[in-house]
This record gives C-alpha cells, sequence and structure tokens, in this order.
C-alpha cells in the first residue's frame, strides 16, 4: 500500500497539469484581431462588443442643441470669412450696431414698436430739455454780457426781448432765468442716462431671446393656485390659520 502512495500523488500532479493547461488553452481570442497583432494577446472573458445605436429622437435632440453652442458667420462678404459668433453673440451684436437689429434677427417684429419707442422718446425728450437749455442760458449771457447787443433795437437785451426766446422771454427776472438754466439742465443730463438704460435693454433683450430661442416649454411647466387655510403663529387657539391663497409652480 505505501508503494502505491508515490504512484497515486505522481497521477494526481499530472492530471492537474492537464487541467491547468486545459483552462489555459479555453481562453477567449479576439477573432476580429489584425493581423499585425500577437496570436498570444488574451482577452478578458467578460470582454463585450456593443455597438452604440443612435435613436431617432437622438438625432433630434442633438440637433435641436442648445443656442449658445451655435455658431454663424457675420460680415461674410467678397471672400472675408467673418466673424465666427454664437446666435446670442450676434443677436447682441446686431442690437448694439442698430437698435432694433437685434429682434429682426430673433424674429420677434412685435417688439419693434417698444424698442423704438423707448429709444426714440428718451431721444425725443433729450433733444426738448437740450434746446430748452440751450434758449435759457443764451438768454441769461446775452442779458449779462454788456457788449451784446439786441440786432433790432442796437440796444442792450432787456427782459421781455422777443429774441430772448419764447420762453425766456416770459420770466422777469435774471434769477428766474438762472434757474430755468438749472432746471433744464438737470432734465438734460439725466436724459443721458435714460437714453442708455434704454439701448442698453434692448440688447440685453436681443440677447436673451436668442438664447430661449430652442427653450422647450412642455405642459408640465404651469403654476396653480388654490383658496387654502394658513398656520399663523401667535394666533389664539380657536382660530388658529387665516385664509389665504396657495400658489404652486410645477416645473419638469
Amino acid at each position: 500500500m505505501k508503494k502505491r502512495i508515490p504512484r497515486f500523488i505522481a497521477l494526481g500532479l499530472l492530471l492537474s497539469g492537464l487541467f491547468v493547461n486545459s483552462v489555459a488553452r479555453a481562453q477567449v481570442f479576439d477573432p476580429n484581431a489584425p493581423a499585425t497583432r500577437s496570436s498570444a494577446e488574451i482577452l478578458a472573458d467578460t470582454t463585450e462588443r456593443r455597438e452604440v445605436v443612435v435613436t431617432p429622437t437622438a438625432k433630434r435632440q442633438k440637433a435641436a442643441a442648445d443656442s449658445a453652442k451655435r455658431t454663424e458667420h457675420m460680415f461674410r462678404a467678397f471672400g472675408y470669412p467673418g466673424i465666427r459668433l454664437t446666435r446670442p453673440g450676434k443677436a447682441a451684436l446686431l442690437a448694439a450696431i442698430l437698435p432694433g437689429a437685434g429682434q429682426i434677427y430673433n424674429r420677434r417684429l412685435w417688439k419693434l414698436p417698444l424698442v423704438y419707442g423707448a429709444v426714440g422718446g428718451t431721444i425725443a425728450g433729450e433733444i426738448f430739455y437740450q434746446q430748452r437749455y440751450r434758449q435759457f442760458a443764451d438768454a441769461y449771457n446775452n442779458l449779462t454780457n454788456p457788449t451784446a447787443i439786441n440786432p433790432s433795437t442796437n440796444v442792450r437785451y432787456q427782459l421781455g426781448d422777443e429774441l430772448l426766446g419764447p420762453q425766456a422771454r416770459t420770466f422777469k427776472t435774471i434769477d428766474a432765468i438762472n434757474n430755468g438754466i438749472v432746471f433744464y439742465r438737470g432734465y438734460r443730463d439725466i436724459f443721458y442716462l435714460y437714453i442708455g438704460i434704454a439701448y442698453s435693454l434692448q440688447i440685453v433683450d436681443a440677447l436673451v431671446d436668442a438664447h430661449l430661442q430652442d427653450f422647450d416649454v412642455s405642459t408640465d411647466l404651469s403654476l396653480h393656485w388654490e383658496p387654502q387655510l394658513l398656520p399663523t403663529p401667535g394666533q389664539p387657539w380657536a382660530l388658529p390659520t387665516n385664509p389665504g391663497v396657495l400658489f404652486a409652480l410645477r416645473v419638469r
């Protein structure tokens, strides 16, 4: 019996070697490997080959990408490639060059009366107060300058002279005319600010509107309201709530 034990051990080692060799041969080789790849390269058993499938929905989503990432060319002519700008950047630049051009580019023609009303109204106000200021300033200079001569009478200007201006000649004192200068100059200066605000707002409107061209407003985006009894701290225990309105904004 003792002589057979070494034989069993040798037989077991032989079988183990055969088993290990068969397992090594069972590894998966890439059948599509190029000819230059070594035949000894072994791929893992868990390697998977998956083909990426692009659905029509994915294609539409890709085509309707965010407008901020899409670019266009501007000032392209006579072989010049132009300036590469995003759609919002192009809309803002057009609005900066000409008020209302950004709204036309965004196809928001109904905003043109608002743009031209705001910009044109502030410019008209600036012109009005500038003319009044100039009239009172000239009248004050003519009345205080001893060398200023009224060409219609060949004498110094007097209060009430028609050449002082239709508004300035109605004032009875030089101090009142000086107060008119201060009044109209203040409004003239503030209308410069109004022009800048109106001009900047139409640029911002064109920029934001271009960003929102592809904004998806679905039916899930809605605002609901309903009457509600709201708890009020500090109220007596008999009336712990007060009537109110509850608003709920639902977004996707």
